[in-house]
């Protein structure tokens, strides 16, 4: 079991806390949002809730892991086209960087493109910030890349 915990890298991108409030005061619980991802092309998205922080965490990294999908990573470590997919009111923008370029992107695309093991590429967030509608937004352009080679075959060519 212990080679299979160091086999994902987690990354805890957010984490907020909800109030209920009851008549003895308020009674607060947790949400957390995580990215699991093997640095070799899959990744996943999960979000855990519980009374407590950890219990959060871990629930989101089950959930991550059950999310998991691969994406196609070309030799230079970036993805092979550029993408624009929106979720909610947050557009990402997503382009190929050349080698050494390194991830130019904000924390939330920075912790999701290193997870999934792509080191060269540019992201823009224009619209709504919300950390929630990012990542989901990144993790569609994610899953909608295709490789030069599934392309060519679907073509016939």
């Amino acid at each position: 079991m212990d080679n299979r915990e160091k086999e994902f890298e987690e990354y805890v991108i957010n984490i907020g806390r909800v109030a209920k409030v009851v008549k003895g005061g308020r009674r607060f619980r947790f949400s957390a949002l995580v990215a699991v991802g093997d640095k070799k092309g899959r990744v996943g998205l999960g979000l855990g809730k519980s009374k407590k922080v950890p219990a959060a965490i871990k629930n989101a990294i089950e959930r991550a892991k059950k999310e998991m999908f691969s994406t196609p990573i070309t030799e230079d470590g970036t993805i092979p086209h550029p993408i624009k997919i929106k979720s909610g009111a947050s557009l990402v923008l997503l382009k190929p960087g050349k080698p050494g370029t390194g991830i130019i992107a904000g924390d939330v695309a920075r912790s999701i493109l290193e997870a999934c093991g792509i080191r060269n590429v540019v992201a823009k967030s224009i619209g709504s910030n919300n950390k929630h509608n990012l990542s989901h937004a990144i993790i569609e352009a994610l899953r909608k890349m295709r490789s030069k080679e599934t392309v060519l075959k679907q073509r016939g060519l």
